[in-house]
């Protein structure tokens, strides 16, 4: 994509954000922030029983980068497994959000992808948690007539 381009695409994602504003009974949710430009993203994601985003939102404030980076990463993780978000390149998403522009601020394009990789990492970590089958382990505090 050339210059005018990206900045189209940008412009377009910040004036009309998509998936914009708190989700409903998120499995993610988790704040972000880039205090060298005072941008501050909340990222949300739910998942469906096959362990896919069933939707996925942004909310917060943030300069241009930071608002279209959010808005563009919303469209293109729903639908992905918990896997494939914590898989994701921060280079392909500049690539992506338009190199030449957004190399100046990396910080504010890469905030939103890098609270969800972190709250979805956080999210299958306490599933596993959950999920996680001890009955093999012995209580070992309790004394013979406790148990």
């Amino acid at each position: 994509m050339d210059r005018q381009e990206a900045i189209e695409f940008l412009m377009d994602h910040y004036e009309n954000p998509r998936n914009h504003g708190p989700l409903e009974h998120a499995d993610v949710s988790l704040t972000g922030g880039n205090p060298g430009c005072a941008d501050v993203i909340s990222m949300y994601a739910r998942f469906d029983k096959d362990g896919k985003v069933e939707a996925v939102s942004w909310d917060g404030e943030g300069c241009t980068i930071s608002s279209a980076a959010a808005s563009y990463v919303t469209e293109i993780t729903q639908g992905m497994t918990a896997e494939e978000i914590e898989q994701m390149s921060f280079e392909d998403l500049v690539e992506q959000l338009g190199r030449e522009l957004v190399m100046t601020r990396p910080t504010c394009a890469t905030l939103a992808l890098g609270t969800l990789k972190k709250g979805v990492h956080e999210y299958v970590m306490h599933k596993a948690a959950a999920d996680a089958d001890y009955s093999h382990f012995t209580d070992t505090t309790k004394t013979p007539t406790e148990k």
